[in-house]
């Protein structure tokens, strides 16, 4: 099982469908509906043409210490993505305000980390617009 962080806490997963591998998207989605599973390590720019088809990305992050995952949020916002973007796998606490920040919308976490990482931890770092040091900066 695992538990969905948005700011406003904790939550159970409302997606119902299958996630799709980025090779498994038809060529033409023709609506919406799709959830895509993007590895740490893919490219995803390879999804430009079927964005508009794609209703959830979910991005892996393998450890803590591996951001790739926030460069590609950061890029699929860039490139027009609208949908809901997901961080999955070891994000940590201290790490939702980067990924708020780079475009994800929740973050998916292991039973266990919830456990360990309580809801009050990841509420804490939920006002993530407050400590932006570059929007007080340009005010």
């Amino acid at each position: 099982m695992s538990v969905i962080v948005t700011d406003t806490g904790f939550a159970g997963d409302d997606w119902t469908g299958r996630f799709l591998a980025p090779a498994e998207l038809p060529a033409n989605t023709g609506g919406s509906g799709f959830a895509v599973d993007l590895a740490s390590d893919a490219d995803p720019t390879g999804l430009v043409g079927l964005l508009a088809g794609i209703s959830l990305i979910r991005v892996d992050f393998p450890v803590f210490s591996d951001g790739r995952g926030f460069t590609i949020a950061r890029t699929l916002r860039r490139l027009g993505f609208t949908g809901r973007l997901r961080a999955r796998g070891h994000v940590i606490a201290d790490q939702y305000t980067m990924a708020r920040r780079a475009g994800f919308d929740e973050v998916e976490i292991s039973d266990d980390l919830a456990a360990r990482q309580t809801e009050d931890q990841w509420l804490r770092r939920a006002d993530w617009r407050a400590y932006d040091y570059q929007s007080r900066l340009r005010a």
